[in-house]
């Protein structure tokens, strides 16, 4: 016999699968607020013809802005530390879990259907002659919980905000190693320039030392000239190998972020004979000119808007568990079974029915878990504000950074030329006789502090690109696809990754 559902009791079931309770939704619903910051950036802006695009969490995107670089090695270490980064690993490891949450929060809105069987054979005997049963069951049990008041509804909507916010601080991981490893790359190659200015420096140190001393045998040149010459040309000797062992620890360190083979890191270092000892070229882009638009960009602050709009959905979580729970369970067991040999024979038994219980004493439990989930909001839309102070600050601090670079190179260019024309005056004069060595070394120390000061304001330019990129979000290029570690039937749109929406700012 078939039972047919009426039109209400249909309609009360599907509502009860929807996205709010089958009464009313408890908790605070969370809602978007604009981001607390300036109307402008205090910094100034740097002047380039780019047009800026937020990545909107595209991985493919984060590799773009490095290959603009134009430089195979840098890529090639920044492809192997993606690889074997922990944090990364780790990141993506958070996102399975977090989609494994979603799941089991979805699956808790539906019925869910058990399978078992069995067999059992038995003897039974009443004062006569035993006799024997054999029994094989199978059946279907059922269980359904009906959301009345919202609470799974809420869990869904946390489930979802921790999967949303999981895959923000996968692509931030991602955006953190670049850029950790573009800095040593960048340390390294810093340290090559800086290797070559003072190996061209130390060679003239020796060679003035040999010939003052040539001088010194002739006569023609007083021993403390030589001497002091002799002296020049060891300093010049002991800053070459300084420096030569700060390029070997940075060689250590990229072998430590990319795992390779240092004999491997080495080889790729030294085969491009173009790119020896010469700085990574950043290409220049352009930011938005309104602070919250730039900071929509970050994964980081993604992830923790995230955080708040799960926490704040925990409440309600919490909130339902003071309320009546409705279940509906049923089971339905046909056996076979026989007597001593005789034939097989079907019996069927089955049993529905809806439970309802009521929270009546707890002796305050569920209202202080109320509390502790409003509390634990509080915290987490503060540590958010928080972030997103740090982050107004990492974008300024790399403006200033960059302009600061900008228009100190010109200066210390003008500089080493000045520098450079003295020294080789005096040393003109101390060859002809008319000078004296204290004065030449002294203009050679001087060229030698400024070259090295002006590729120290390259490798700040540099490293000030490379900070603005990531404070600003991570990428300006391609298209607006969000794109995650693997792909799920069960995984939703992020909505606050794919649209520039606006920031929470709190709710009850």
């Amino acid at each position: 016999m078939r039972h047919k559902l009426s039109p209400i009791t249909l309609s009360l079931l599907l509502s009860a699968c929807g996205s709010g309770g089958l009464l009313t939704t408890v908790g605070p619903d969370y809602q978007v607020a604009p981001l607390p910051t300036a109307a402008k950036w205090q910094a100034p802006l740097p002047e380039v013809d780019a047009t800026p695009v937020a990545h909107q969490g595209d991985p493919d995107n984060l590799r773009r802005w490095w290959q603009r670089f134009n430089d195979p090695v840098l890529n090639r270490f920044l492809a192997a530390a993606q690889q074997a980064s922990a944090s990364v690993a780790d990141a993506r490891a958070l996102i399975e879990q977090s989609r494994a949450n979603l799941v089991g929060a979805d699956a808790a809105l539906l019925p869910n259907i058990d399978f078992s069987s069995g067999a059992k054979r038995s003897s039974s005997s009443f004062g006569g002659a035993p006799f024997v049963w054999n029994q094989v069951p199978f059946g279907l049990q059922s269980s359904w919980e009906i959301d009345l008041f919202g609470g799974l509804a809420r869990q869904e909507e946390a489930a979802l905000s921790q999967l949303e916010s999981r895959n923000a601080s996968w692509h931030n991981a991602r955006v953190a190693v670049a850029v950790e490893v573009a800095d040593a790359y960048l340390a390294y190659r810093y340290c090559e320039s800086q290797v070559d200015i003072v190996r061209a420096d130390t060679e003239s140190r020796r060679e003035s030392a040999r010939l003052a001393d040539i001088a010194g045998q002739a006569g023609f040149r007083a021993p403390g000239d030589v001497a002091l010459a002799n002296a020049s040309a060891a300093e010049g000797n002991r800053i070459l190998l300084r420096q030569q062992a700060q390029c070997e620890r940075s060689i250590k360190s990229l072998v430590a972020l990319t795992a390779l083979e240092e004999t491997a890191v080495r080889k790729l270092l030294t085969e491009p004979a173009d790119r020896v000892a010469t700085l990574p070229n950043p290409p220049a882009f352009k930011i938005d000119s309104l602070p919250a638009h730039v900071l929509l960009q970050r994964p980081d602050l993604t992830a923790a808007e995230r955080d708040v709009a799960e926490a704040s959905a925990k409440i309600g979580v919490e909130q339902a568990k003071r309320f009546p729970k409705l279940s509906l369970s049923g089971n339905i067991t046909p056996t076979l079974q026989n007597m001593n040999g005789a034939a097989f024979f079907l019996a069927e038994t089955w049993a529905i029915g809806p439970t309802l219980s009521l929270p009546l004493f707890d002796a305050g439990k569920r209202a202080a878990d109320v509390d502790a989930a409003r509390a634990q909001y509080q915290s987490v839309e503060i540590k958010f504000r928080s972030k997103v102070r740090t982050a107004v600050k990492e974008v300024e601090d790399a403006l200033v950074r960059l302009a600061s670079a900008n228009q100190r190179l010109p200066e210390g260019r003008k500089a080493v030329t000045g520098y450079r024309t003295n020294f080789l005056a005096a040393q003109a004069l101390y060859q002809a006789g008319l000078g004296n060595l204290i004065d030449a070394e002294t203009a050679r120390r001087n060229v030698l502090t400024a070259e090295l000061a002006v590729k120290e304001i390259e490798q700040e330019q540099v490293s000030a690109w490379i900070a603005l990129y990531r404070a600003a979000g991570g990428s300006w290029d391609g298209d607006d696809a969000s794109k995650t570690p693997s792909n799920s039937a069960t995984e939703k749109p992020t909505q606050f990754i794919n649209h520039p929406v606006d920031f929470t700012g709190g709710n009850s």
